[in-house]
């Protein structure tokens, strides 16, 4: 299998949207399932997110129900107060962060919270689930700024 230059990346995945489009539409569900799990740690070996931190630092997780009480417990905050300080309600009615860079994101690219950290944020880049097939607008939109994202779709889409 063809190995992936992870230089200049960004503009390469940029280039391969159309690509991957196609790819999404046309897979066989159950051969890239199988495949996800050996992709997604074979890119987590080449790839350090505390070196980009790109979703951190330019997106936001929905924080569910579940997540604004472990967290604002975590912080010692009522549930009301941590919406208040942290929380705005997207156009699609769910919580996100009013701010960018994530307001839990350290200056070493290190998460404040991360033991407590919303499950979206846990489950982010969803190169080892099903999502990175059901939600294609999810995961093309992923690929303009994840690494391993465009590392597992330059996989996929490389083999004959």
């Amino acid at each position: 299998m063809a190995e992936i230059n992870l230089d200049n990346w960004e503009k390469r995945s940029a280039e391969h949207q159309k690509q991957y489009k196609q790819f999404i539409q046309r897979a066989s569900k159950n051969k890239v399932l199988k495949q996800l799990p050996d992709l997604h740690e074979e890119a987590f070996e080449k790839i350090d997110c505390l070196a980009c931190a790109n979703c951190c630092k330019n997106y936001s997780p929905r924080f569910k129900t579940p997540d604004i009480k472990r967290i604002s417990k975590h912080l010692g905050m009522k549930e009301g107060d941590f919406i208040e300080t942290y929380l705005t309600l997207d156009e699609e009615g769910d919580y996100v962060t009013k701010s960018h860079p994530c307001p839990f994101l350290g200056e070493d690219n290190y998460c404040s919270i991360y033991e407590n950290r919303p499950s979206d944020c846990q489950r982010f880049p969803y190169t080892d689930e099903d999502v990175i097939l059901k939600r294609p607008a999810i995961t093309l939109k992923n690929a303009s700024f994840c690494p391993a994202v465009y590392y597992v779709l330059e996989k996929l889409i490389s083999q004959p």
